[in-house]
This record gives C-alpha cells, structure tokens and sequence, in this order.
C-alpha cells in the first residue's frame, strides 16, 4: 500500500519506512516557525532554565501581527523576542517590516517542498501549497521543538480533492475555497490532510495555491497539499539555492474521502456572520451596506491580489460611505506593487494601504465600531474577530471586496470584470 503525501513525509521525517493513520510518530521539523507570540514560549524556555537549542538553524522567528506595536504590552513583548533573537544569535529573524510570518517564510525560501514546518499559527497549513506539510502548533510545544527538536504528532488520514474545470470570469480561489468550506462545514476536515488534485489545480499559480492551503484550516485541515510540479519549481527559483525534492503521494495511495468540485458551476460568493462556513452567493446578499472594505491576511494580499483590486478600482473612487483599508502581506509584494504602479493606482481610488502585515485580520488595525459591518478578503468572520463584538464580519474575495468598496453595498465583481 503506498502513502499519501501527509503519510510520506511524516515517515521521512520521523526515521520510519511507513506510517499510517492514526499512528503516532516522533517526528523532527525542517523549520520551527513563531511569529509575535515567541514572546510566550521565550518565557516557557526561560522558566526551564534551557539555554541551548536542539538546532537553531531551524529556528524562524517573525514579528508580524501587531506592528509597529499599538501598545505598550505588544512593544514589551516584540522587545523580549528581539532580545532574545539577538541573545541567542539567531540567523532568522525578521523584525516589523517584512510582513506577514507565512509569506515572508516562502519568499526567504524556508518552505520547501518535503519539509515539515510547524508554527504558532493556525494557517501554518499555508505551506502545503509548495508541497510542504504545514501545521499550527501552541507556545508551549514551540519552546519544546526548540529544545529537543521533535514532537510527536498523529499521521491523519488524507482526503482527496479533485478541481475540475475552468474558473469562470469573476470567480476566484477565494470562492472556490469558501464553496468548499461551506459545502464540507468548518468541521468536515478536522484533523484531516487534504491533497488538491486535478487539471485545475495544476493550472493554479503559486499565490492562488496559497489561498486554498491557508483557507484549508477554516474546515479543520491538519495540513492541506499541492503536490510540487512546475509552478513550485518557477517560485522557488531565486529563493534557495537547496536541491528540491519534489515528493508525490504514491500512485496507490489511499484516501479517506473524495470529493469533486466543478469550477465551471462556480459564482462568486461570500461567507456571512458569524461562521466561515455559512456561505451564499454574492448574487443573495447583493445590496447589503457595509462600512469597511478590508483586503488584507496571508490568504489574500500578495502581489496578484494587489493587482486584482487595482484593475478593479482604477478609474474609480471608493464610495464615501466606506472605509477601504488595504494591507499588503509582505514587504516583497508592497514593493513589487509600488514599482508597477499599482499603489498609486489604489491612492487615486481613495484606499487607505497601511504597513505589510496582519492588520485588521488580527485587530490590528481597523478596530469596527459599534453596529459596524467590514466586509473583508482575510480568513475569519467569527464574532469579535476585528476587535468588537457587536459588529459583523463578511468574507469574501479581493475582487467582490474591491466592486463592493465602490457601489457602496456587496456587490457581484461580475460587474467589472465580466
């Protein structure tokens, strides 16, 4: 019986000639990625009195969410990481002004195809779109790596998604992950590896891969695949001068479940409050007002995403009634941006673009005020996720948020881009 490719790299990764699900292994990660919460298992590993790491060039500390800080607790918290980077003399560190941890990860050539990676982050499942298994992993487990260079993790079964067909104008990863999510439920995948397959998925650039592994942990997702091709190889080029290993699920390989999406019957939709999975199509709640647009997270605001909104908004003005906040995910998108013009295009539209990173996906940044509604391209609407409790969130792609930021209301992207 072959493996998976969840199967394959656990084994690899923990010195067995095969796993299988529900297997416990110890296994060894390529990386161990924190971003702003190092501050927290700093503190673990100074209560344990540990004063040497188990490899420290697997080590990749990023400050990300609340930058600059906003208050004087997140700058004493940046502070002790910085210090503490510096104590330690890490090699990877990355300080408030290169963005978002998982993008600046992939850019600086820390993902790679074959790698395990955990991180204190849920959306860590981001790097499977380079065929690497990503997980999200808690403080307390990150100072543990840290230490002894291993944990142990359950192999997960895998469930198999064919994308068939051709995305229609208008529709984008966005929607096709949040169609999926909405058609399996937030809990379909809990726990699960996911492998995306199929002519359509071997036609998705790196960046929409991106969209569809990051979203993968809004239905559970233990880690969510690609398995490496062509594309993997073009983005890497530049990045790192390591040999790839462009590991595949084997032929015979088994799957828990299968499912087929069909990309030709997609439409443009949006996930309403308060549940990432409680989705409907744009054309049902066409005409809603909102009072912030948000483009923004590691699922939606690289370079490709940039320029969606621009092609949309140029020659337009957003509408009075809206604030539109646009936050680019890294240092290396902002600048690709504002060398093809497209920042100034954006500032002509009136979009407010504040620094690379998390902002208002993590309350960052545009905090909602009272009866507010944001409509947003960033990963959750749960209730309270900008900030305040009474205010609601929807989600959608970059495209719907950028016709929407215009009209005033939600609105079918279809309008500008058909």
């Amino acid at each position: 019986m072959g493996m998976t490719l969840a199967e394959k790299i656990l084994a690899r990764k923990s010195g067995e000639s095969m796993v299988v699900p529900g297997q416990i292994v110890d296994a060894y990660p390529d990386k161990v990625m924190s971003h702003y919460a190092t501050y927290r298992a700093v503190n673990v590993m100074k209560k344990l009195g540990v004063e040497k790491f188990y490899d420290p060039d697997r080590i990749v500390i990023i400050i990300d969410h609340r930058v600059p800080a906003r208050t004087a607790d997140n700058a004493n918290q940046e502070k002790i990481s910085r210090d503490f980077a510096r104590e330690m003399k890490l090699r990877n560190f990355y300080d408030v002004h290169k963005g978002i941890a998982h993008l600046v990860m992939m850019e600086k050539g820390h993902v790679l195809p074959g790698y395990l990676i955990v991180g204190t982050d849920s959306h860590s499942t981001i790097y499977g779109c380079m065929g690497a298994l990503g997980s999200g992993i808690g403080y307390t487990e990150c100072a543990s790596v840290w230490i002894t260079g291993k944990l142990w993790m359950k192999v997960p079964e895998t469930y198999k998604v064919v994308l068939k067909g051709e995305m229609p104008k208008g529709v984008y990863a966005k929607d096709l992950i949040l169609d999926f999510i909405g058609r399996v439920t937030a809990n379909g995948c809990t726990y699960k590896a996911v492998e995306f397959h199929g002519d359509l998925a071997l036609r998705l650039t790196m960046f929409e891969r991106m969209t569809l592994s990051c979203m993968s942990m809004e239905m559970g997702a233990k880690a969510a695949f690609f398995p490496p091709d062509e594309v993997t190889v073009n983005y890497l080029k530049g990045r790192t001068d390591k040999e790839l290993d462009l590991v595949q699920p084997d032929a015979d390989a088994e799957y828990a479940k299968e499912f087929m999406v069909e990309a030709d019957k997609l439409e443009p939709v949006v996930a309403v409050p308060h549940h990432v999975d409680n989705i409907k199509k744009v054309s049902e709640v066409a005409g809603q007002p909102f009072h912030q647009a948000f483009v923004g997270s590691c699922a939606n605001a690289n370079f490709d995403d940039l320029k969606i909104v621009a092609d949309i908004v140029k020659g337009h003005k957003v509408d009075p009634g809206v604030r539109f906040i646009l936050a680019p995910s890294s240092q290396e998108a902002f600048l690709e941006a504002a060398k093809t013009g497209l920042i100034q295009t954006l500032i002509d539209a009136n979009v407010l673009i504040t620094n690379p990173g998390c902002a208002a996906c993590a309350d960052d940044t545009g905090t909602l005020a009272d009866g507010e509604i944001c409509l947003s391209a960033s990963t959750r609407n749960f209730l309270g996720r900008m900030g305040n409790r009474k205010s609601e969130i929807y989600l959608s792609s970059p495209a719907t948020v950028a016709a929407s930021a215009i009209r005033g209301v939600i609105t079918d992207p279809r309008e500008f881009v058909g």
